[in-house]
């Protein structure tokens, strides 16, 4: 059985151990040469080893994995990103890796990208722009939560389940189906950016789920749920209408 040779690149210790061992595990014709914790360092044994793949951690202090693969500028190396945050993998695109893994790392979704990289070796050749759309299109599909930054840290909510947000005075009220709501400091704005097409923007302050409105009502509200009122204004009330005609 033919092996790979494989670089691995974490700044954390355990999880450069914890994706050492999936590789080995998973991964039967991998062979690791070796791992590093320093991305400077990693640059050297790349040149001079030249891996087949390159698995490479994103968030690193000194060199993310992106400036790490700015300085080979030969390499030939399938790639492989992991990382703890999905909007980094966008960033993957521009890079053409050839697929990318979340943190924690799962066995199964590890072994697609090891044998889609081997498959590409074998290849010889890939074909860079088929590349670059099933990542995307695994991104989209994986991608679907809202990232609410608030006092406690970080909360990610799947956007069905939220039915309308408020801004006012710079934050951002994030209305919830179950009742509860979530206060960031991200303007409405910034939030607009990543939601879905079945928000609607009904007023300046104002977006909904077009999914969770159940009526409209003349005086200049649009209602969710049973009764809860979120007023829209004249200039958006025609575009609101039409979604429904």
């Amino acid at each position: 059985m033919k092996k790979y040779k494989a670089i691995l690149v974490d700044d954390e210790f355990s999880a450069l151990q914890n994706l050492h061992k999936k590789v080995l595990k998973v991964g039967n014709q991998i062979e690791v040469i070796a791992t590093f914790q320093d991305p400077k360092k990693a640059i050297a044994a790349i040149v001079e080893h030249t891996p087949d793949l390159l698995f490479l951690d994103i968030q690193m202090p000194g060199m993310t994995g992106f400036e790490l693969l700015q300085q080979l500028t030969h390499l030939s190396a399938q790639v492989i990103f992991s990382t703890a945050y999905n909007e980094y993998a966008l960033e993957a695109l521009k890079n053409n890796a050839v697929d990318y893994v979340l943190k924690p790392v799962d066995n199964e979704e590890l072994k697609r990208a090891i044998d889609k990289a081997i498959t590409n070796i074998e290849k010889e050749a890939t074909d860079s722009n088929a590349n670059l759309v099933a990542l995307l299109n695994k991104i989209i599909d994986r991608d679907h939560k809202l990232k609410v930054p608030t006092q406690k840290g970080i909360s990610f909510i799947p956007q069905e389940e939220v039915i309308h947000l408020e801004g006012y005075e710079g934050y951002t009220k994030i209305h919830l189906v179950d009742g509860k709501t979530l206060i960031s400091s991200y303007s409405l704005g910034k939030f607009s950016d990543y939601l879905d097409d079945y928000f609607f923007k009904c007023h300046k302050s104002h977006i909904v789920n077009i999914k969770a409105v159940r009526a409209f009502e003349n005086e200049g509200y649009v209602v969710i749920g049973e009764d809860y009122r979120v007023p829209i204004t004249k200039t958006y009330k025609q575009a609101f209408l039409d979604l429904f005609s």
